[in-house]
């Protein structure tokens, strides 16, 4: 599976050789990623990231979660996906990470932007969410550029690591509200 952001930007379907990709930016990136994603701590050695693309590829599709490699130019550049996915209430979550070089180019925003009208349309889903640490400022300004609302804020709700956890800002964007954009 492919979903096409523009000209040079395309989220695809992890593989087993995306590991090692995603284990170099992370290795390479660990001060910079580990301050707000709590996984850095857990990926050490590239069985680790190994072990997390298994784990993608072996969800049961029924779950309706999706983990795509954000490409630019056929360079794995960071990883984006819908989780927590809540088949009955029709809303799912969108989670993403993107290796620093790449970052204020409008490409992760540009990715949920096209992963909300697959979750919409093609997955039929009501409601998307996406919560990110108070204080990430790169992370917290995508769902503000894509018109989601602000929720509230989810008192520790995030472990990083060693006894930290982060607040969390819960966005959402409503099916009906992409429609009226």
């Amino acid at each position: 599976m492919m979903i096409k952001v523009d000209d040079i930007i395309t989220l695809k379907k992890l593989k087993h050789t995306d590991a090692s990709a995603i284990f170099n930016i992370i290795d390479s990136q660990r001060d910079y990623l580990g301050k707000w994603l709590p996984f850095v701590a857990f990926t050490k050695v590239l069985a680790d990231s190994e072990q997390f693309v298994n784990s993608v590829l072996n969800t049961p599709i029924e779950r309706l979660e999706f983990t795509f490699a954000i490409h630019t130019n056929d360079i794995l550049i960071g990883i984006i996906g819908v989780k927590n996915t809540d088949k009955l209430n029709k809303k799912a979550e969108i989670g993403y990470w993107l290796s620093k070089e790449y970052q204020g180019q409008g490409i992760i925003t540009k990715s949920v932007a096209k992963l909300c009208d697959f979750i919409f349309n093609k997955l039929g889903f009501n409601r998307v969410e996406i919560k990110c640490a108070v204080g990430n400022a790169p992370s917290n300004g995508v769902p503000k550029r894509l018109g989601f609302t602000f929720e509230g804020i989810e008192r520790q709700g995030e472990w990083i690591r060693d006894n930290i956890y982060y607040d969390i800002e819960v966005y959402s964007k409503l099916k009906s509200e992409e429609l009226n954009k």
